[in-house]
């Protein structure tokens, strides 16, 4: 029984109809806190690019006259004082968050451009703070000119503040497409944002191009727009195509490594020196990361360090002497890395660095913002670019009608000046005898009440016959100036030249170089050197592992813990693999070389790869990764695949084989040379059938019928072979172990087409396995 719980609006009389159920009131509330958070607070708006703190901040300063411009600019001014002013006009929210905002505005390592140039403490790329806000000074930078410049020439509209005593714009009148130019990040409810910084240059062509050609192709904004601009520099090793690609989608991710130099010191020593990072990448994180990989702590549940980690601590001790941060003023980032020797290969040493450190690592993209049209949506490079670019010409249209409408107004007042000059006398006789001179003037010279206005205000030294060639001259030039505007309003082809134009010249004033390179390289992998040398792996029932060299071992000799005993023998190589088959069908695998010796009894398999809940190994190989098996479930199904399919480089393991809920995993069969398989049920049916009605699946699933069985009947048994099958199992009453060898005509009888039900084997009371047998 389920029971609604409802609120009621009507102040408690019960007979109103604005009581809604508990449900639907929670449900309103949270959309309503959602949109609020994400219009309100996280993502940016493509049209200026600016979150509304940010905007609530730019707009407050301009307003207080902290622009920077002409030789000096505006004095900074505390910015205590500039979170006040904005947290008491405009954004009543936290003032640290206001403070955090104004601070990552001025930072130049987290915006390609900022908007804010900070005097004092603002925090370091190395996650360092910035000090308190009454420490700190702030002002606005020259390029915020381009957001702010046009906001009193009707370009934007203004909607009151959160009380209605101020008015601040809805959007700033961007004359670039800034949130591009900087980016932004922010996390909202149910939608997130990362939108990487660009190069003012490029966007700026790409704008131009854009503008004179509206079907301009994605591959064509490509070449203009190759690739993200970090304020860090840094090197984006991505190809083109998954620029592209993340562009074109509007999500994405992307490679991005450091960038070093290698300085050739005395006696022909060298040294390693890391300039520039990936973003997100400090130098202090790179050097705590070093510090871990050079002493390792043992991970949670363990009791001692894995033989990853006991490896890898090697390796870096064999490749590194020391490590320095030599960073300052002059040299934002300076990693020194002193190799062990000069003989270190360098490009080993790099590699090295660049797998296990976030020297390189991946930058999402994520192009969420609110469009045009003031919803939250994810958007493609060009998307954005064609919102912004109608939005910069409706911008200037705006413009051009406020300038225009003070040309003709100033227009309108010069007309009635320049009559006024040729009746000055009457004009002057009406003034000092009219009751009403204002309406005097008006019916005798059929003014408006502008002019009529403007008359009677007018000073006596702009009565002086100079002043009327000014006046002359003033009214040419703004009878042109107002041909100009009227043709950008008219002239669809003058208004997409005139936005070019000012693009073209506020890249010119503020673009500079390209800081990323984007250079497509191949992800470093670190590769552990391994000497390449026989070995036995020994694994026990119980899952126990060791691998003992050379490939002379006797099984009868070998020791096991209580109650333990012999999975199996593999004859490999240290460079091999081995194969861990759970019961669910996921396949884990572990270096051979990374086994412990074999002194002992060895380690569990669960201390090199980590299994699954409720999931337990059934079956184990070991061996090269082009060698083949037989892989086959009790269902009856099976393919083959190759061990270097099977392998994964995660712990977790790949699921590779699809079981179904009953359905257990058979041991392996090797099948390098095999020509034949064969099948053993529970029932005691042995089919035989060429290997070739199999295929090869390096993707896994669940494989191809091997026999046709009963409904209680199980496949026990698949073997891989050429002309000699040994049929192991039991004999007289069922006890005795027996086994039997089938070749020739003796096998013939079991051979078919795969999928068949096969043939009763009579040989034993109880068939249990089937394996290839030498030849005889």
């Amino acid at each position: 029984m389920t029971t609604q719980t409802t609120i009621d609006f009507s102040g408690g009389d019960g007979g109103s109809s604005d009581a809604i159920t508990l449900a639907h009131y929670a449900e309103r509330a949270y959309l309503e806190y959602a949109l609020s958070v994400v219009k309100g607070r996280a993502l940016p708006d493509v049209c200026d690019g600016q979150k509304p703190v940010q905007r609530r901040i730019l707009f407050a300063m301009e307003r207080m006259g902290l622009s920077f411009s002409g030789a000096s600019g505006a004095k900074p001014v505390k910015s205590a004082r500039v979170v006040g002013d904005v947290l008491g006009k405009f954004h009543p929210h936290s003032d640290q968050a206001a403070y955090d905002a104004l601070v990552r505005m001025a930072q130049d390592f987290s915006q390609r451009y900022p908007l804010i140039d900070g005097q004092g403490n603002f925090g370091s790329r190395d996650g360092d703070g910035a000090a308190a806000m009454r420490y700190t000074e702030a002002r606005l930078a020259p390029i915020s000119r381009l957001l702010l410049d046009e906001l009193d020439e009707g370009t934007v509209d203004f909607v009151p503040n959160y009380d209605g005593s101020q008015q601040e714009p809805k959007l700033l009148p961007a004359r670039l497409p800034f949130v591009l130019l900087n980016g932004a990040s922010g996390i909202a409810v149910g939608l997130a944002t990362e939108v990487p910084s660009h190069n003012l240059r490029e966007i700026a062509a790409a704008t131009v191009a854009l503008i004179r050609d509206p079907k301009l192709s994605e591959e064509e904004l490509a070449v203009l727009v190759p690739g993200p601009d970090y304020p860090g520099g840094g090197q984006i090793i991505s190809s083109a195509e998954d620029i592209r690609s993340a562009y074109a989608s509007g999500r994405g991710s992307l490679k991005v490594r450091a960038r070093w130099k290698i300085e050739d010191l005395a006696r022909g020593q060298w040294q390693l020196v890391v300039t520039e990072l990936p973003p997100g990448t400090s130098v202090q994180k790179v050097l705590e990361e070093i510090e871990e990989l050079t002493n390792p702590k043992v991970k949670a549940g363990k009791k001692s360090l894995t033989a990853e980690q006991t490896q890898l601590k090697a390796t870096i001790f064999s490749l590194l002497d020391a490590v320095r941060d030599e960073s300052s003023k002059d040299s934002p980032v300076r990693i020194v890395i002193e190799p062990k020797t000069s003989r270190i290969e360098q490009s080993e040493l790099i590699t090295t660095l660049l797998a296990h450190t976030t020297l390189e690592s991946s930058v999402p993209i994520n192009l969420t913002m609110v469009g045009a049209d003031g919803r939250p949506t994810q958007k493609s490079l060009r998307q954005m670019l064609v919102e912004w670019i109608d939005f910069r010409m409706g911008t200037v249209q705006r413009r051009t009608r406020h300038r225009l409408g003070k040309v003709l107004d100033r227009i309108h007042v010069l007309e009635g000046r320049q009559l006024v000059l040729l009746n000055i006398d009457e004009v002057i006789r009406i003034i000092r005898n009219a009751d009403e001179p204002k309406e005097a003037l008006i019916a005798r010279f059929k003014l408006s009440d502008r002019q009529a206005e403007d008359i009677l205000e007018i000073r006596l030294r702009q009565l002086a016959r100079l002043e009327a060639i000014k006046i002359e001259q003033e009214l040419k030039d703004l009878r042109v100036e107002q041909g100009k505007l009227q043709d950008i309003l008219d002239n669809p082809s003058s208004l997409k030249r005139t936005v070019v134009k000012e693009i073209e010249t506020d890249a010119k004033q503020y673009g500079d170089d390209r800081r990323t390179l984007i250079q497509a390289e191949k992800k470093a992998v670190a590769e552990v050197k391994v000497v390449d040398e026989p070995v036995t792996v020994v694994v026990s029932m119980k899952g126990w592992v060791r691998a003992l060299k050379g490939h002379e071992v006797e099984a009868g000799g070998l020791q096991f813990k209580s109650g333990d005993a012999l999975y199996g023998v593999f004859p490999c190589r240290t460079v091999d693999t081995l194969l861990v088959f759970g019961s669910n069908g996921r396949v884990y695998s572990a270096p051979v070389s990374q086994l412990p010796g074999g002194r002992g009894d060895g380690q569990p398999i669960t201390t090199l790869i980590d299994l699954e809940t409720g999931t337990q190994p059934s079956h184990y190989f070991a061996g090269a990764a082009d060698r083949t098996l037989v892989l086959a479930n009790t269902g009856g199904f099976g393919l083959l695949a190759r061990v270097g399919d099977l392998t994964s480089r995660q712990r977790g393991g790949k699921s590779f084989l699809s079981l179904e809920a009953q359905d257990k995993p058979l041991p392996p069969s090797l099948a390098d040379a095999a020509t034949r398989i064969a099948c053993l049920t529970l029932q005691g049916r042995l089919l035989v059938f060429g290997i070739d009605e199999l295929k090869l699946q390096p993707n896994g699933g669940r494989g191809l019928t091997l026999i046709d069985m009963e409904p209680k009947d199980a496949l026990v048994s698949v073997a891989a072979f050429t002309d000699v099958l040994q049929v192991l199992g039991t004999g007289r009453g069922g006890t005795t172990p027996k086994d039997e060898t089938l070749k020739g005509g003796s096998l013939a009888g079991y051979e078919g087409k795969r999928a068949r039900k096969g043939k009763k084997q009579e040989l034993m009371v109880k068939a249990m396995r089937v394996l290839a047998a030498a030849k005889t």
